[in-house]
């Protein structure tokens, strides 16, 4: 008898949406509570898990919490808030992971009931992998709280921890049921967080818009000065790209090599590791962005008013594009990042630069020793502060 091979395709449709608004917990808003009850007109149990940083900044939001849950009590039922580290630290190993495994075991948090997560990017991350390995996944609302979570880590379908030293080396892929946009967080973050997210933003910009780079261009003193329309528009337009970039590139899964979100990413990965994560992602990135728009510049890419242009927006930001490094080894540890991208994508390695402002180009080979002059490039126009 011959058996033959079975098989089967099929498609699963996901659906996740981006609100704004201010005062996510206060009782006149009742966005929170009307997400809730389109899922399920009866009471749902939530787990709350909060970014210490976030709590230390508002004092009452936990309180807040309770007593907005107790007010919708016919559809929210406020199983527990858990405070957990905020930062980067909560994601090097399993510690806060299992913290909310225990936390989901504990308040038998199941499939139909909720984790909220409200944080930084980094807890964000790690909370949305521990709600995604939790049961084959329990449902997840973000609430970012920084400008880099609220513009592009937040608004992804990616999940992580960092582990054996790389960067997200363990994670999942898995939209969240929604995210919610909070602006009242923005109003108390330190300025280099203020500033760190902005770096996402010009990456998509110098990728897919060369009208948003202008924009940001023409709005880069306001943007420092902590003009809260003008970052509100940076953060819409951004989050805005991103999902359509996840939607519409044909690859949300991220199994091909090109990942152009991923631009100036290289190295800041690697710097971040190398710094002990003392840098802010955005920090990290906005370096990594101009290191990349240096490369352009010197293989013939992009014109060197172009690349002029590039520094000057992120010099009148406020990022310090200094790379602190300085030793052969140290330069030859952050060129290990390349490598260490390639094994991350798989197969290929692929790297984006661009070819224009607002166009990407994708490479397959790194010249290290034109990289290096990139780097030496980038250091001396930081120094001098001049371009």
């Amino acid at each position: 008898m011959m058996i033959k091979t079975i098989e089967q395709n099929f498609e699963v449709a996901y659906r996740y949406r981006l609100f704004f608004t201010e005062g996510v917990f206060q009782t006149d808003n009742s966005l929170f509570e009307s997400l809730i009850k389109e899922y399920k007109d009866e009471p749902v149990k939530l787990l709350f898990v909060v970014d210490n940083g976030v709590v230390e900044a508002h004092p009452n939001l936990l309180k807040e919490i309770d007593t907005y849950c107790k007010q919708f009590s016919q559809n929210l039922v406020h199983t527990h808030s858990l405070v957990v580290q905020g930062g980067e630290a909560c994601k090097n190993g399993e510690k806060y992971v299992n913290q909310i495994l225990d936390g989901i075991n504990d308040y038998a948090i199941c499939r139909h009931s909720f984790v909220v997560v409200i944080g930084g990017g980094a807890v964000i991350d790690m909370a949305g992998y521990a709600a995604a390995i939790a049961h084959r996944g329990v449902k997840l609302i973000r609430i970012p709280t920084t400008v880099l979570s609220q513009n592009d880590s937040a608004v992804g379908v990616k999940n992580s921890i960092n582990f054996f030293g790389k960067k997200n080396f363990v994670g999942t892929f898995a939209p969240p049921f929604a995210i919610i946009n909070d602006s009242l967080f923005l109003k108390t973050l330190e300025q280099r967080d203020w500033i760190s997210g902005v770096a996402e933003a010009l990456k998509v910009a110098l990728i897919k818009d060369v009208d948003f780079f202008k924009y940001i261009e023409d709005n880069g003193l306001a943007l420092s000065e902590r003009n809260m329309e003008v970052m509100q528009y940076t953060i819409y337009k951004c989050a805005e790209m991103h999902m359509q970039h996840i939607a519409k590139g044909g690859d949300p899964f991220e199994s091909g090599s090109s990942r152009p979100l991923d631009f100036g990413h290289w190295s800041a990965h690697k710097l971040e590791q190398m710094t002990n994560y003392e840098l802010r992602h955005g920090e990290a990135v906005a370096k990594g962005i101009v290191l990349d728009v240096a490369y352009s510049y010197l293989t013939g890419l992009i014109s060197e008013s172009d690349f002029n242009r590039v520094v000057s927006v992120f010099q009148s930001i406020g990022f310090d594009l200094r790379f602190p490094i300085s030793t052969e080894d140290e330069i030859d540890r952050l060129l290990k990042g390349i490598q260490e991208f390639r094994e991350h994508l798989g197969g290929k390695l692929t790297i984006t630069l661009i070819s224009a402002l607002g166009e990407k180009h994708d490479v397959h080979e790194i010249d290290e020793a034109l990289m290096k002059k990139a780097l030496n490039l980038v250091n001396e126009i930081s120094e001098s502060k001049a371009v």
